[in-house]
């Protein structure tokens, strides 16, 4: 079924603890991505929903399969933890997929590990639909980030608060390395570990950089540039990590951990939604400044590679942190450009965005909504199309001429209407969709998170059938808060 090359495992044995999923009495297959099995080169042919829940529960373990759970390091909510580790995830192994790509296959929920301290290792059935849902989601809108391959309930109580039914999330990722991987060796003093770990993300992640003068400094950079690219297109659609620890920022760059994620109804830079998040460290507009300071903590990691001299060493890191800013401040204004329909460079485009954010925050207007409704203005709709977004639209005509004047450039309006539904989508997943599937599938229904998935992996068209998926929430099923799930 799978043809494992596990990399991760042929590291020294410090890099992680060898674990054994935990025992599931009656696992059921919730939900399996066939598609991505397929690009994964693994064959379900053959395999049942009965024996698919074995397997992915962790109850059969596939020939090959070497779970261990991965050591890591990282700061929670800017306090430094020094040993976190996988303590509710186990890496099963890896497969090279069929564009030749080596890819991680991970249980998330599978029980205890050496990692786990109090914690009980499992997963309840809500964060399991969660990640199922956003990270399908975020692959159809083309933005990195971790895969769904199956959701399996366990048939088992998980406690809480309450009891909850328990489920095992099995996700793809191109590696489980973070941040707080380096962190973690770091704080042990061990250089030599450091230097095992960033040969082992360069080979993996960034062969490229091996042709560079410093290979670590390129690697260092390189990293960055990924990272600014991955916020601004968060930015790009309204979304909110809610957590985004070190030990949540993924080197490869995808985006990784959807715990207490959340999408923007109405527009406000200084959303929070995650329950933990108490002090707005994470909101909206503060995501670009913490990922730089995600990767300031990487940068501190790398110090003893970057050079022999230190100040030379911490003279690089900074050079790679200004370059960070630099990099998101144009990945956001090309995707905030495209959003608006813009072509080409005008000197005033930042402007002309940051003033549409603010009418679109005064007028407490839905972020995915008033760009496809500007959309449909640049084909020649009416403006009442737009205005009608916005419960104060003062301003908003003023800005209307400006921006009628930039995309006037000889284009087609349908052409530029095209384009611009191209990259405002139509369909996200809303909150409280998100939460109305968990609710129904708590009591044994999941049709509606098999709706709502399906639906998800074409964002970008509007179809009729799918219109009351694109509605923002009514007041009494607005989702204020986010949670965890841990």
């Amino acid at each position: 079924m799978f043809a494992f090359d596990n990399s991760y495992a042929r590291l020294p044995e410090r890099f992680y603890r060898m674990a054994k999923p935990a025992t599931a009495r009656a696992p059921q297959l919730i939900r399996v991505n066939r598609p991505l099995a397929a690009e994964l080169g693994i064959s379900l042919d053959h395999a049942d929903d009965t024996r698919l829940a074995q397997v992915f529960s962790g109850q059969i373990l596939p020939v090959g399969a070497e779970p261990i759970a991965q050591a890591y390091s990282g700061h929670q909510f800017g306090h430094f933890n020094p040993q976190l580790g996988d303590g509710r995830a186990l890496l099963l192994g890896e497969v090279i997929d069929r564009s030749g790509a080596r890819r991680d296959i991970q249980f998330k929920g599978s029980g205890r590990t050496a990692f786990s301290r109090s914690g009980d290792g499992l997963a309840a059935l809500g964060p399991v639909l969660r990640e199922y849902i956003v990270s399908e989601a975020f692959h159809a809108l083309g933005i990195p980030a971790t895969r769904a391959l199956a959701a399996v309930a366990t048939g088992e109580q998980v406690i809480r608060e309450i009891a909850l039914p328990g489920a095992v999330f099995t996700r793809v990722a191109a590696s489980h390395i973070r941040v707080g991987t380096f962190q973690y060796f770091a704080a042990r003093g061990d250089t030599e570990g450091i230097k095992t770990l960033a040969d082992h993300v360069i080979s993996r992640h960034y062969p490229e950089v091996r042709q560079a003068d410093n290979p670590y400094v390129a690697l260092l950079r390189a990293i960055a540039g990924r990272q600014a690219s991955l916020i601004a297109r968060w930015l790009s659609i309204g979304f909110i990590h809610g957590v985004m620890n070190t030990d949540n920022m993924a080197i490869s760059g995808e985006t990784i951990d959807f715990g207490p994620c959340a999408f923007l109804d109405e527009y406000d830079p200084r959303k929070v939604f995650s329950s933990i998040d108490q002090h707005g460290r994470y909101a909206y507009a503060n995501q670009p400044g913490i990922a730089q300071w995600n990767i300031a903590r990487l940068a501190e990691c790398l110090l003893p590679l970057l050079d022999e001299d230190e100040d030379k060493a911490v003279e690089a890191a900074n050079s790679a942190l200004s370059e960070f800013g630099d990099l998101f401040q144009s990945a956001w204004l090309h995707a905030f450009r495209q959003k608006l329909g813009l072509t080409g460079e005008g000197e005033d485009d930042r402007l002309m965005v940051t003033d549409f954010l603010e009418l679109m925050h005064q007028g407490e207007a839905d972020f995915t909504l008033v760009f496809r409704a500007l959309s449909k203005v640049a084909g020649g709709a009416a403006v009442e199309t737009l205005l009608d977004q916005f419960k104060t639209p003062l301003g908003l005509s003023d800005w209307l001429t400006r921006w009628r004047a930039r995309i006037d450039d000889g284009r087609p309006q349908d052409a530029v209407q095209r384009a611009m539904e191209a990259v405002n989508p139509y369909l996200i997943p809303r909150n409280h969709r998100i939460e109305e599937a968990i609710q129904a599938a708590l009591y044994g229904d999941f049709s509606f998170f098999h709706r709502l998935v399906d639906a998800l992996a074409k964002p970008y068209d509007e179809e009729p059938a799918q219109a009351d998926l694109a509605i923002p929430p009514a007041p009494e099923e607005r989702v204020t808060r986010t949670f965890c799930g841990t």
